[in-house]
């Protein structure tokens, strides 16, 4: 269809690219806010869940881990519990993205939003 345009028919296609992908990078955007993962520290005493986006969505914590003298070890338990979920998120996270771009034909290894 605009073969005959030269250049200006290349630009008009890498222009529709750009737009289906901006679609498809606020679909997968969308998807992160559903996906949800979990983190835990001492052998599961302690559980957060948040999204693949990263926001904190719950904490479970084991009743048996309460005791005055501890507090310093549950709030460290409770740190990394919301570190690992988070880091998870964004494993899961760049795990679509890399899903998106090797759709397109992109680079695995892209980076986006540039």
């Amino acid at each position: 269809m605009l073969k005959g345009l030269g250049a200006l028919g290349d630009m008009a296609g890498m222009m529709k690219k750009a737009q289906e992908m901006q679609g498809k990078m606020a679909e997968m955007q969308e998807g992160l806010a559903n996906l949800i993962v979990e983190g835990e520290s001492g052998a599961g005493l302690v559980k957060a869940t948040c999204t693949a986006k990263g926001e904190l969505k719950g904490l479970d914590i084991d009743p048996s881990i309460f005791n005055g003298d501890d507090k310093e070890v549950v709030e460290d338990l409770i740190l990394a519990a919301i570190k690992d979920a988070q880091t998870k998120a964004a494993e899961r996270a760049q795990a679509e993205m890399a899903k998106l771009t090797e759709g397109m034909g992109l680079p695995a290894d892209m980076k986006l939003p540039f």
